[in-house]
């Protein structure tokens, strides 16, 4: 049976204007050390500083492992759910977002779906070997493919929020539906490096 082995990170922590701190790149080495005994074939990072610096921070752990971008995973607004999909605690969240915005969003997530919520391509000599590939994102980005693995309604991406580094790991194998094996997973961390990215009301 074939599987693709995706490893889902959201970036490190980062100040205000988008860059990677001091912390941010002590969780992404923290996350490459604890990649380093997995199989991993490629380093996909969205194309935002924060990414980029998160991506090759947790590469230096994975010799000759390529580390690329993809447009897809950028941070934006996947889906815009209905006032009526719309939970209280994120009324007024959406307000400015136009048809052209939302549209584009949800263009972006489909195709983010297509590049890899999948088993592995077929190669010219027709198997298709198990992969594992690290995609370094953002936090929406990491709730809509779980919302997919799920096949969960469009908006039930809203509350599925994700740690700096922390990870989440789905697969993708032939003839079966997608399996979450973990999400959310901080174990690579100190205690003082967790949980940041969340707001200060949600932390345990």
């Amino acid at each position: 049976m074939t599987t693709r082995h995706l490893y889902l990170a959201r970036h490190g922590a980062a100040n205000a204007f988008g860059e990677l701190t001091g912390i941010g790149h002590r969780q992404a080495s923290l996350l490459g050390e604890r990649l380093f005994g997995v199989p991993v074939d490629a380093v996909w990072h969205s194309p935002l500083p924060r990414a980029v610096a998160s991506a090759h921070e947790l590469a230096r752990h994975l010799p000759d492992v390529p580390v690329t971008e993809a447009a897809e995973l950028v941070d934006h607004v996947p889906y815009v759910p209905s006032a009526a999909e719309t939970p209280p605690s994120w009324a007024g969240f959406f307000d400015g977002y136009d048809d052209t915005e939302a549209a584009s969003g949800q263009r972006l997530a489909e195709a983010l779906v297509a590049r890899f919520a999948k088993v592995p391509d077929t190669t010219a000599e027709g198997a298709r070997p198990d992969t594992h590939e690290v995609l370094v994102t953002h936090a929406y980005q990491i709730a809509w493919l779980v919302r997919h693995a799920l096949d969960a309604p469009p908006s039930r991406w809203l509350g599925l929020n994700s740690a700096n580094t922390a990870l989440t790991v789905i697969e993708y194998r032939s003839g079966l539906p997608p399996t979450i094996v973990m999400f959310n997973d901080m174990s690579h961390l100190p205690a003082d490096l967790r949980w940041t990215g969340f707001p200060e009301g949600m932390r345990p």
